[in-house]
């Protein structure tokens, strides 16, 4: 899917770089149409599109998606307006040598500098446009394959089986537990069906889905292997993607080694979420192969919603070490 995706992006850049050609041959053959009295070996005009071409794709490169970028809209069109503006005086006085007043100027060939800069402007916002769409598309399906391979990995017989089998011994000897177990295992099991349906979600909900599962294995694997789990929070007035950290957390536990210590971090500070999970790991044990499955599927996963915003650092020195940095 992803592959697909991918083939999708480049057919769309084949396809924006034979508008830009076209555009430019017809501009050039319409612009000398008009302006039959000149030869093409001295027409001004064919000497200012060198210059043109640079303002044009200066803009399309790095004007446009600066500013938009920063929803700097009304201060861009300040600029647009006055990068066509100087480059016509520039045409008028420097190529054109006209010698007519800045009115007369602006008023004959302002349309060859704002012509394609309003074209290559409109076409860059179309294809970022169509990319948004088709991201959005690859985000909902990969969103979907994660979902479905998260449930069915709780909801996998063996995994249910111990759970299940946790709740059943906390109520034979911790019976006032037991309510507040099945009320956990029923959330989770809530959280992935319907509430991680949603691009984003809220971070309490998310954090809250997070707790319930580690409280399940820490009874699950209590006196086999010694979980710490540490949180620091500056507000749940966040949204996040969901099930993200949980494809980290799920590989920790599951590939951990026996009598060993799995270690968990989540802060959030200022709009920026930081995670850390550590566990050790016997590599002859576990296939390469299978750690990178899950976590290839998080990277992504990451890079369709948060792009630039995110870092994912995986360490396998001494520990199975997994770092994720990524602004909220």
């Amino acid at each position: 899917m992803y592959f697909q995706f991918s083939m999708v992006l480049n057919r769309r850049h084949i396809s924006q770089v034979l508008v830009h050609l076209l555009f430019w041959v017809l501009f050039v053959f319409v612009s000398l149409y008009l302006f039959p009295e000149y030869h093409w070996r001295d027409n001004p005009f064919l000497q200012y599109v060198s210059i043109l071409v640079v303002i044009v794709y200066l803009n399309h490169f790095l004007l446009l998606p600066f500013f938009v970028k920063r929803k700097w809209h009304l201060l861009y069109v300040l600029l647009f307006i006055a990068i066509a503006f100087f480059a016509t005086l520039v045409y008028c006085y420097s190529f054109a040598q006209c010698g007519c007043t800045v009115f007369k100027c602006l008023s004959d060939y302002l349309w060859q500098s704002l012509v394609p800069l309003i074209f290559f402007s409109f076409v860059w916002m179309l294809y970022r446009f169509l990319d948004k769409q088709e991201e959005f598309e690859a985000v909902k399906l990969e969103h979907a394959e994660m979902e479905l391979k998260f449930l069915k990995s709780q909801i996998n017989p063996h995994v249910l089986f111990n759970n299940l089998n946790t709740i059943y011994s906390y109520a034979l000897e911790k019976p006032a537990e037991a309510p507040d177990l099945i009320l956990m295992l029923s959330n989770n099991l809530k959280h992935v069906l319907y509430e991680s349906n949603e691009k984003t979600i809220s971070l309490e909900k998310e954090i809250e889905f997070i707790d319930n599962y580690i409280k399940f294995q820490e009874l699950r694997t209590q006196g086999v292997k010694t979980i710490k789990y540490t949180k620091s929070v500056d507000s749940f007035d966040y949204e996040i993607a969901p099930l993200l950290l949980i494809t980290i957390i799920e590989n920790a536990f599951k590939h951990s080694t026996l009598n060993s210590e799995i270690s968990i971090h989540i802060e959030v500070h200022k709009a920026v979420l930081r995670f850390l999970c550590k566990n050790s790991f016997d590599p002859l044990k576990v296939s390469t192969n299978e750690l990178k499955i899950g976590l290839k599927n998080l990277e992504k996963r990451l890079e369709l919603i948060y792009k630039d915003n995110y870092s994912l650092k995986i360490d396998k020195s001494d520990l199975f070490q997994v770092q994720l940095n990524m602004n909220l």
